[in-house]
């Protein structure tokens, strides 16, 4: 049976916690017993000063900084293909379809991958689980710079995928346990905020790898990989937590849950389609590989600086005030890229996407991390199923969008998006108790 909603709180948004629910038991691959309490595992919860404060621990900022490294390398080499489309496309002759279909193999890896991820995470540490999806992430990178025709480059993007949503269980589950509570919002937007840096700096990255070389470029990303892994091995134990179907259970009836994996779906078909249409509508006006590399780099310029801001908002006054800003943002983002058809007006609303698009994210993964621990979902597990609910939009995005533009235009795609949103913004309002105080939501 699922938790009941404590009186005046809306469904969207998180307060204390829960009654009925307590915190889950935590095992360690080294330190306390397998299947024991950690005698200091709240320590970081209650040290004085710890709600409110924006200072951590020494070990917790040196495992955010690896986990964000590690989180922004993995974004990057996931938009790195994004100026790299028109080019492929001409080579390998494909049409907005076939070139959706190439850039919708990274998520349906990601799909395959979120689960088994999660449960790697919870089972094995969420340590050990970015290992191993960095070990395979950097062989898949070797794969990917070897790769010499469409369905070898859509395999190794396949395996990139699947290996991508292992390590971000892993990393998210990592540094979200070893936060204060008060504060995981905000660490969870420096992380995410990290993410969205690699994010920009791909398409870059892909611009000038088509200048010096994709076998080289993307051979390189593979040895980092590779020693992000050993530098991840060499970390400090991480926990790891008992799985336990009664925790899935009332987590997938829990609203709140089920609303910050909708808001990691979301965006991810928005931004699917975007790297899609975008950049084959700025190349057939004449844009160079590195001009369109440059939009996506300025876009998400402002989206790093603002991910942390989100976060602590959404600690501070919750999750649903920065949720329906973004939402409405979205409507008329999506609206006014359906209506533009010049270069220079979508170069700059991409700009726009990037900050309206990607502000559902920090509040979405934050609210799925409160409600899994609420509902007795291990981290771990919380973050893998949150991995399989972006691989959705992830997968869907480019491919349905791509063909629905191929068979009734570009706007098409862009209407449903704000049309999505529109029906997210409307949920969030029959969903809130109308007597939740603003503080509250």
């Amino acid at each position: 049976m699922a938790p009941r909603e404590a009186p005046g709180v809306s469904r969207w948004s998180v307060g204390e916690p829960d009654e009925g629910v307590t915190g889950s038991v935590h095992c360690f691959s080294r330190g306390s017993g397998f299947g024991q309490p950690d005698p200091g595992g709240d320590r970081l919860e209650q040290a004085p000063g710890a709600r409110g404060s924006r200072e951590y621990p020494g070990r917790m900022r040196r495992l955010l900084a690896l986990v964000s490294a590690i989180i922004f390398v993995d974004a990057m080499l996931y938009t790195a293909l994004t100026p790299l489309v028109p080019n492929y496309a001409d080579e390998f002759d494909l049409s907005k379809t076939g070139a959706g279909l190439l850039i919708a193999a990274f998520g349906a890896g990601a799909l395959l991958g979120g689960v088994p991820g999660g449960i790697a995470a919870a089972r094995f540490s969420p340590k050990h689980a970015v290992v191993g999806g960095l070990i395979l992430l950097g062989i898949a990178s070797f794969a990917f710079a070897l790769a010499g025709e469409a369905v070898t480059l859509g395999l190794a993007r396949f395996v990139q995928g699947f290996s991508s949503t292992v390590t971000w269980a892993g990393a998210l589950a990592w540094v979200s346990g070893a936060a204060p509570r008060a504060q995981r919002g905000e660490v969870l937007g420096i992380a995410f905020g990290a993410a969205v840096a690699g994010a920009i700096l791909g398409p870059m990255f892909g611009g000038g790898a088509e200048a010096v070389g994709i076998q080289a470029s993307f051979a390189t990303l593979g040895v980092v990989a590779l020693g992000f892994a050993v530098l991840a091995l060499l970390g400090g134990s991480a926990p790891c937590e008992p799985l336990s179907t009664a925790g899935v259970v009332r987590a997938f009836r829990d609203r709140r849950f089920l609303g910050g994996l909708w808001l990691n779906t979301l965006p991810a078909m928005l931004f699917g389609t975007l790297v899609v249409l975008a950049p084959l509508a700025l190349d057939d006006a004449g844009w160079s590989t590195l001009g369109i590399a440059g939009v996506f780099f300025v876009a998400g310029l402002v989206e790093v600086a603002i991910n942390p801001v989100l976060g602590r908002a959404s600690d501070r006054i919750g999750r649903l005030l920065p949720i329906r800003i973004a939402l409405v943002g979205s409507v008329v983002v999506a609206i006014a890229l359906a209506a533009s058809s010049e270069p220079v007006v979508i170069a700059l609303l991409v700009g726009a996407a990037a900050i309206t698009f990607g502000a559902l994210y920090t509040p979405g993964m934050a609210l799925t991390s409160h409600r899994a621990e609420t509902t007795g979902l291990a981290q771990g597990l919380a973050f893998g199923i949150m991995n399989t609910a972006w691989a959705v939009g992830a997968l869907l995005g480019p491919s349905v969008g791509g063909a629905l533009a191929e068979l009734q235009g570009d706007p098409a795609p862009y209407l449903v998006g704000a049309a999505l949103c529109g029906l997210t913004l409307l949920a969030t309002q029959l969903v809130a108790a109308p007597e939740v105080r603003p503080r509250e939501a």
